[in-house]
């Protein structure tokens, strides 16, 4: 129940959001795993389309059986894929009005796997815990080259999260084609 509930943590931020001047119709959520929080915010938010990403295939298997169990199959994809890999399809690049991840990875990571997916405009929310200034510092140098935007940190005022927090970073401009780089090249030179 704790992490619907830390899922749902972004849902009101989600609701808020105008994109080009429209509520956020299509979210996708990266490293969806074991479903958090891509089916909880499929199911309480009126998205039109929602992709659970995950590139290890048995547990996009399991997200497929999760989808159908709780009825969402027409508005949720399963994707069994990696991150860079659907940056470079010209269905999904500057597709999304949201991008969601938890335990993914660091911010200047999320932020460049991100943005290419992101309409200009779009939003990423990443769920943070602790101190995250150093990461918060390296996604500013990220965003530098990946279409610029804006970083804004929500504390989860939920009992029990205490030390949750929601990194909300808003893309401004267009992501260059080059980007994102291979996790190779990433390792090598981070921001």
């Amino acid at each position: 129940m704790r992490h619907v509930i830390d899922s749902l943590a972004a849902a009101p931020i989600l609701a808020r959001r105008r994109v080009a001047g429209a509520p956020i119709r299509r979210l996708l959520d990266l490293g969806s795993g074991g479903g958090y929080p891509g089916i909880p915010l499929a199911a309480a938010l009126p998205l039109e389309r929602v992709a659970l990403v995950d590139s290890v295939g048995k547990k996009a298997a399991f997200l497929a059986t999760a989808v159908a169990a709780v009825g969402l199959e027409s508005r949720v994809a399963v994707l069994s894929d990696r991150a860079e890999s659907l940056a470079r399809d010209q269905r999904h690049r500057e597709g999304w009005d949201a991008v969601t991840a938890r335990a993914v990875g660091g911010l200047d990571e999320l932020v460049e796997l991100s943005f290419p997916l992101l309409v200009p405009g779009g939003v990423l929310v990443a769920w943070k815990r602790s101190d995250i200034e150093p990461e918060i510092e390296a996604a500013r140098r990220a965003l530098a080259s990946l279409g610029g935007g804006r970083i804004d940190t929500v504390p989860v005022a939920i009992t029990g999260l205490d030390d949750h927090r929601l990194v909300v970073i808003t893309k401004r401009g267009r992501t260059a084609a080059a980007f994102p780089r291979d996790p190779a090249t990433r390792r090598r030179r981070p921001w």
